[in-house]
Formats: C-alpha cells, sequence, structure tokens
C-alpha cells in the first residue's frame, strides 16, 4: 500500500514547521529527532510511514508495539517506547525499542539491564512529572540524581537525557523551561546526557524554543487515531 496523500502533506507540513522553529531558536533542525508515535494504528500504517522515510516511531502500549517491530523487521525502524512501562514488561520490550523515554523508577532500570542475548545498549530517558500528582508517571525533579546514578551504573544502559509532558492548563514553554533546567541539572552529573524528550503535537514548537531534542509527534503527523482494539 503506497502511502496516501493526506499523510504525506501532514508529515511534510510538520517538518516544515519543526525546521521554522529551529531556526526560530537558533539551532540546527537536523539534529532533532522527530519520533511518530503510532499508538493504535497498523503495522501497514507504520510501513507506509517507512516507505516516506521514518526511522524513528513511538509506542506507549508493550503488547501493540511487540506485534508491530516483529511483522516490521527488516525496515530499519527505531522503535522507542514512551509509554509506562512495568518492571514485569521491561525485558520484554528492551528485545525491540532502541530507547525507552520513561524510566521513572530503579526497579525499571535494574529490569533493563543488559541480558544474554541483549546485543546493543538501551538508550535510556529519565520521566519528570511536571504536575505534583504523584499518582502520575515520572519522578520530581529534586529526585533525579539518585535515579540517574541507578541508571548510570547499570550495565548496558546509556543515559541520554530527560523526559517530559507539558501539564494540562500549564504555558507548555514554561513546563519545558522547568524541563530544561532538570536537564541542565542532570548534565553535571553525567556530562553526556544532554537529550530532551519533549514535546508533542500541540506544544512541539515550545519545547524547540526551551531545547528539546527528541519530539514525539502523534496526531499532527498521523490523523485521527483508530479506535483502540
Amino acid at each position: 500500500m503506497s502511502p496516501d496523500l493526506e499523510l504525506r502533506e501532514r508529515l511534510a507540513g510538520v517538518d516544515a514547521a519543526i525546521a521554522e522553529a529551529a531556526r526560530e531558536a537558533g539551532r540546527d533542525g537536523s539534529q532533532l529527532t522527530r519520533i511518530v508515535v503510532t499508538k493504535f494504528h497498523s503495522a501497514g500504517f507504520v510501513r507506509q510511514l517507512a516507505e516516506l522515510g521514518v526511522r524513528d516511531v513511538g509506542e506507549n502500549r508493550h503488547q501493540e508495539a511487540s506485534v508491530k517491530a516483529a511483522e516490521l523487521t527488516g525496515l530499519g525502524l527505531n522503535w522507542h517506547f514512551v509509554g509506562q512501562l512495568q518492571s514485569n514488561k521491561a525485558k520484554a520490550v528492551r528485545r525491540y525499542a532502541r530507547a525507552v523515554h520513561s524510566v521513572d523508577r530503579d526497579s525499571v532500570a535494574a529490569a533493563l539491564a543488559a541480558f544474554p542475548g541483549a546485543e546493543e545498549p538501551l538508550d535510556v530517558f529519565l520521566e519528570l512529572n511536571l504536575t505534583g500528582d504523584p499518582g502520575r508517571g515520572g519522578i520530581d525533579p529534586d529526585a533525579l540524581e539518585p535515579l540517574a546514578e541507578r541508571v548510570l551504573s547499570t550495565p548496558g544502559l546509556v543515559l541520554r537525557g530527560v523526559m517530559a509532558v507539558a501539564p494540562l492548563g500549564e504555558e507548555p514553554r514554561r513546563a519545558f523551561a522547568r524541563v530544561r533546567a532538570a536537564s541542565d541539572s542532570l548534565r553535571l552529573l553525567a556530562p553526556d546526557a544532554v537529550a530532551i524528550s519533549a514535546g508533542m503535537s500541540g506544544d512541539f514548537r515550545e519545547a524547540i524554543l526551551e531545547g528539546a531534542t527528541h519530539l514525539r509527534i502523534g496526531t499532527a503527523i498521523t490523523g485521527k487515531r483508530p479506535v483502540a482494539g
């Protein structure tokens, strides 16, 4: 199935907007990683994206992601796990994911450790909770250092940086400024952990202006999501 025109146009439009925001920020847009989040979309849909040059794909449900990754082996896709991750699913996620953006507990970091047959290191982002609600995923920025130390000491993990979602009701750029501050603090401990995973369909411009390096964009590219099965 060839990519449809609307999908092609949405992808081109988002890429143009990313490039424009990067110019506004005085940054090189080619250094940004655009991750297309394909939640609820079929493996065939992801194949269309691959035909349009997409290589970084995001998923937030292990059961769905594992099936797609298995079906699309050989396309050269980088699978990014961006949803909440339970420790008992971590090893299975590691078998197909190139990066996990949602590490927020020591137990998850430990479960993601290298194991026999894990051929490549796994990129890891520490998820920040910007809401103050302990019921949501992520850690308080003040708790970043201990978790970072755990990841740094865990075999097979590469600490890339931080991840966050801008809270509803808060101006996105203000939220992302807090993420940038947390990233600055993290780099005092881990100088190579320079990445910031932030920005989605409605706020990726603001995220770029505050230093985001990895953008998790869904519906602005994919269009309306199918109903969950």
